[in-house]
């Protein structure tokens, strides 16, 4: 392997339809010779939201991370390290975490805000190989994103806007209807 992702954003191509990963943004929090890992920043999923709601008495959207565990739910945090939890720092401003304990006490204690945080359920991974594999056959686009605030309560606008700014046949993806043979 001669290049990382990490830290990147993949687009879903319209190649990619029917599935979690239709007009999807993932962030890759990590990858390296083992496969990648990331977390889908724009599915947004309002029944578990609402269940979430329940259990902790307090609004948190929930997010669809990915397929993969989704019993899993991880966290992307923003601002200064106020946890004391094991955490994957995802550039200066951010930062991942599974430690749910931490979370909620930091948030009881005014620590963190549910305004600086964003919450995953499951999460998208690739085996050895597998995300280049995709990456030649078109299925994704690698974005260089900058000042993207990965904890906005971003949903389906989130590709299409991105789309738009890259422009050219981009431009014509963003704005195709979901199923291209209605098209």
């Amino acid at each position: 392997m001669n290049y990382s992702y990490k830290g990147k954003i993949l687009i879903s191509t319209p190649d990619i339809s029917g599935d979690i990963f239709s007009r999807s943004v993932v962030l890759i929090i990590n990858h390296n010779e083992n496969g990648a890992f990331g977390l889908i920043l724009n599915k947004k999923n309002q029944n578990k939201s609402s269940q979430l709601l329940n259990i902790l008495g307090f609004p948190v959207d929930l997010y669809e991370g990915g397929p993969v565990e989704q019993e899993r739910i991880y966290f992307i945090i923003k601002g200064e390290k106020k946890i004391t939890a094991e955490y994957v720092e995802i550039n200066k401003q951010f930062y991942l975490t599974e430690d749910i304990d931490a979370v909620i006490s930091a948030i009881i204690n005014g620590e963190i805000s549910t305004s600086e945080m964003k919450v995953f359920s499951g999460y998208s991974g690739w085996a050895s190989m597998q995300l280049e594999g995709e990456l030649q056959r078109k299925m994704w686009t690698v974005v260089d994103v900058y000042n993207l605030d990965y904890t906005s309560p971003n949903d389906q606008g989130l590709w299409k806007n991105i789309m738009q700014n890259l422009g050219g046949e981009f431009l014509l993806w963003a704005n195709a209807p979901e199923d291209v043979s209605m098209n």
